[in-house]
């Protein structure tokens, strides 16, 4: 069988169809014959037997088909079209053949000889696709590799379905957690409980577990995996409901399974008003738009309908990147909007200013940083020219421009910072604070969160691309614990944070509960189907592997300098009270910062950041890659001097050695 199914998937088109024509040819005439010897229990004689009674019934017929498109479908795809086709060409058989039967009279074919017929015809003609559709599906099936679908409803039934006429998987059981499910059979499926599962896959020696659950919370996704980390099989999943219905994906659209997934927190629902009052019908301009943060800020800044949308990127393949997407989901979702995709660094001012005067900017998300920790402490100039006199120079030029809104994305590191991009994005917020004390028309906030799944600085992809390549995952330390978000749920908190500003404000993002990193990557080494290799299991499939903490990395991060904060009209978005510094004080650091940066003196601009961000205790040595070289160069010590740090705006207290 497997070899007349294999012929028949190798023939060509046209060859198919004059295949099936022949069929319903020899078919539709043994109706015929079949139904009149039934109904006399001899072989048709006379009228019955006359070969234009035969020749009839499928010229009457085939027409039909031809219209309906019988020969066209592919038949190991059949779907119900094909089944009203073979109904309609039938009928109409029956009809001529009851014409002729009235025209006979006595000498005719009995009406219920050409019922029988009907009954026949039928299954002849629409059991032959079937029959042929089944050899080939269980040809393709016995090729594929065996699942379990966790989900008999309406989704794990729409991927089965997909699965079987895809020909990679074949499923091999349902599982759900409906009693009332089990025991029963969803599209010629067996549905199995839970409990039974580890048992199933066994039996059924299945390579993956396939998640069809697109409605249920991701706090029940996450009690799931789970409960399935202990079991040796790769988990995969299908998109979630609220995909599903934006039409960003489909049911089949199979995936390993989402971070977020991990979580296990259900995202807020975002409140439209502040979601939408610095976008609707505003000329919007986004920073640094081909990052992680910033595309996701423009997605999503898309689908609210602003008037204009100004890309802002210095790097040329990210902005031809996001821009390209951006202009298929404009064109996709039928958005009345302008893009407007340009190239720039964020620390000219002049160009900044330029752009924000030529479309009338009105609200900008300054999304534009560096913001991985390691390469920032190696390169710590670059780092304060990026973080701090970038969200400067971009800030004065959005005052002298009459932008309403400026929103500065920020970071948990920028709280009691031990490296120099959190204090670098400390000292930014502060810029902000101080220009929004100036005096300004211009309202400015920062948002401040942790880590978002998925980002270009996210251990997720590098941890799925190291599971992938057989290990060693590699983690700095067994107890580093994080913040996560998702980059929708982060982009969708920021937008709406922006709604709230009075000025000035520090807006801080619920993120939940942190996450240990060792636990993270147990669970997506389980989850990709393999076991953990330690002491206690050696013979497990993939090791992880602790390096140590990298360079002023710190254990677990914070988002709150101090206890002084106050909740919003959102539950997940916070408003922090914190100090800053008077602006002329601000000015003059920022001038002493321009002057280190020129002559590039690292340990002074260093130093400046100490004096300015009074939570920032360094946590080593100078790490800056050229520093060193030319330090070692001259015999020199990379570290900071030992000198009296004076904070601006401090006074020196006599007699007792304390400032």
């Amino acid at each position: 069988m497997d070899r007349v199914a294999s012929r028949l998937a190798l023939m060509p088109r046209s060859q198919k169809r004059l295949l099936m024509l022949a069929a319903d040819a020899f078919f539709v005439p043994a109706a015929l014959w079949t139904a009149i010897f039934l109904k006399f229990g001899t072989a048709p004689s006379g009228v019955a037997a006359a070969p234009w009674l035969y020749l009839l019934s499928f010229l009457t017929s085939a027409p039909v088909f031809v219209r309906f498109g019988l020969y066209r479908a592919v038949v190991r795809y059949m779907g119900p079209r094909v089944i009203v086709a073979v109904f309609a060409g039938v009928a109409v058989s029956v009809m001529a053949l009851t014409l002729v039967n009235v025209a006979l009279g006595p000498t005719g074919i009995p009406l219920t000889a050409i019922a029988i017929y009907w009954a026949l015809a039928l299954v002849y003609v629409g059991g032959s696709r079937i029959l042929v559709r089944n050899l080939m599906n269980a040809r393709q099936a016995r090729s594929g590799r065996r699942v379990v679908i966790y989900g008999a409803g309406s989704a794990g039934a729409q991927v089965a379905a997909a699965l079987q006429a895809g020909g990679q998987f074949e499923t091999a059981a349902f599982v759900d957690d409906d009693k009332a499910l089990h025991g029963s059979v969803v599209a010629g499926i067996e549905v199995f409980g839970p409990m039974q599962l580890p048992a199933l896959l066994e039996r059924e020696s299945a390579d993956a577990l396939l998640l069809a659950l697109p409605s249920q919370s991701r706090g029940r996704r996450q009690q799931i995996l789970k409960s399935l980390e202990s079991l040796a099989v790769r988990v995969m999943t299908v998109p979630d409901i609220a995909d599903l219905v934006s039409g960003n994906s489909r049911v089949d659209d199979i995936r390993d399974v989402d971070a977020s997934d991990l979580l296990g927190r259900d995202a807020v629902p975002p409140k439209e008003r502040l979601f939408e009052a610095c976008v609707r019908g505003k000329i919007v301009m986004v920073t640094g738009a081909g990052g992680s943060i910033g595309a996701e800020l423009c997605r999503q800044i898309v689908r609210l309908g602003p008037s204009r949308l100004v890309l802002f990127e210095m790097s040329e393949l990210a902005l031809y990147g996001i821009e390209r997407e951006l202009r298929m989901l404009i064109e996709t979702k039928h958005v009345d909007l302008d893009l407007t995709a340009l190239l720039g660094n964020a620390h000219h001012k002049g160009r900044v200013r330029e752009i924000m005067q030529a479309y009338g900017v009105q609200t900008v998300y300054h999304a534009a940083a560096y913001k991985h920790v390691p390469i920032v402490e190696q390169n710590v100039i670059e780092g304060i020219h990026n973080n701090v006199i970038s969200t400067w120079y971009t800030a004065e030029a959005a005052l002298e421009c009459g932008v309403e809104t400026f929103v500065l994305i920020s970071t948990d590191k920028a709280v009691n910072p031990t490296n120099v991009m959190g204090a670098t994005k400390r000292l930014a917020e502060m810029v902000l604070q101080g220009l929004q004390q100036r005096g300004s028309r211009t309202r400015f906030c920062m948002v401040r969160f942790g880590n978002v799944l998925e980002s270009s600085g996210s251990v997720v992809p590098l941890f799925r691309e190291q599971i992938r390549r057989g290990g060693p995952v590699t983690v700095t330390h067994p107890d580093v614990i994080r913040y996560f978000m998702t980059i929708p749920e982060a982009s969708q908190l920021v937008l709406q944070a922006g709604a709230m500003a009075e000025g000035g404000d520090v807006f801080v993002l619920d993120m939940g509960k942190p996450i240990r990193i060792a636990d993270l990557a147990r669970r997506m080494i389980h989850l990709s189907g393999f076991a953990v290799r330690n002491d206690d299991n050696p013979d497990g499939d993939i090791e992880i592997a602790f390096t140590g903490l990298r360079p002023a990395e710190k254990l677990f991060e914070e988002l709150l300098i101090g206890n002084s904060v106050s909740g919003t009209e959102h539950p997940m978005i916070l408003r922090a009270l914190e100090h800053s510094l008077p602006w002329l004080q601000m000015q003059e650091l920022l001038q002493n910062l321009l002057v280190a940066m020129e002559r590039f003196d690292v340990d002074g601009a260093r130093t400046l950041l100490v004096q300015a961000v009074r939570e920032y205790k360094p946590s080593g040595d100078i790490a800056d890659l050229v520093w060193r070289r030319r330090s070692s160069e001259r015999d020199l010590p990379a570290k900071v001097t030992s000198l009296q740090v004076r904070r601006p705006g401090s006074r020196r207290e006599t007699g007792t050695g304390a400032e």
